[in-house]
């Protein structure tokens, strides 16, 4: 069985670049690969952090729902096959991008169809890696209801702290059933770490580490750079690797 990890958080804090990172962790360091990279957010970019590009995807599949089915073939076996075709092969992962749907409605026809194969894909690898949209409330009806290791990521405000635990605290409600959840605080400058803290420690949030915003980081994202362009001396990378050394070989 696969090992499932999700990155949550609201937007803006860095959780697809958390993602990226870990994403090399798992190539570079525990190299059991390849990893499966899920991108479920609908304003798509893990790809642009793993440096590949997006043809086909999940979302776009719906739309062809509504279209006729070609002759011969059930709606299962037809999205089984778009989803297969929705996989960007990559050295060290695949990547499978939801999308966006193009037209008015939900997800949840497709979702619902889509995840008997993506469930069915996963047990190819032996780790996969969800990118989620903000919040929690999608986890139940895609591929995270089972999830080893759950990475909510916070910037360093109060508001941000205070996020972070209305997605830990409604994560019972949803009948999601996760094996460790571990906060990281991400975009730390300064002080800002022993802040977060304090902000944390008043609301009942254990952080479980911290990221730093350094300028390796910071020029990278500036000129399109992936992860893998991360010197291995940057103080993000780095930081974000011993935490994952502590909780994904723990």
């Amino acid at each position: 069985m696969p090992r499932v990890i999700a990155v949550a958080g609201k937007g803006g804090v860095g959780k697809t670049t958390i993602g990226g990172m870990l994403i090399r962790y798992l190539m570079e360091k525990v190299k059991k690969g390849p990893v499966l990279a899920v991108d479920a957010d609908p304003n798509s970019n893990l790809n642009e952090v793993l440096g590949v590009s997006v043809h086909h995807t999940i979302g776009e599949a719906r739309e062809k729902l509504k279209e006729n089915v070609p002759t011969g073939m059930s709606k299962d076996s037809w999205l089984e096959y778009k989803v297969q075709e929705a996989v960007i092969e990559a050295k060290g992962f695949d990547l499978l991008v939801m999308g966006r749907p193009e037209g008015p409605g939900c997800y949840c026809a497709a979702n619902s169809m889509a995840k008997k194969y993506i469930d069915a894909l996963k047990g190819n690898y032996p780790f996969v890696v969800v990118d989620n949209e903000a919040g929690m409330e999608h986890m139940s009806r895609l591929v995270t209801q089972n999830v080893d290791i759950l990475y909510v990521i916070s910037d360093p405000t109060p508001r941000g702290i205070l996020t972070a635990k209305r997605i830990l605290s409604i994560i019972g409600e949803l009948g999601l059933h996760i094996h460790k959840t571990v906060v990281i605080v991400n975009r730390v400058t300064g002080n800002g770490a022993d802040a977060a803290r304090k902000a944390a420690d008043e609301r009942g949030v254990t952080i479980g580490g911290t990221v730093t915003n350094d300028e390796d980081l910071v020029r990278a994202d500036a000129a399109g750079k992936t992860v893998f362009d991360l010197d291995p001396s940057s103080g993000s990378l780095a930081d974000a690797w011993a935490i994952f050394d502590g909780t994904v070989g723990a």
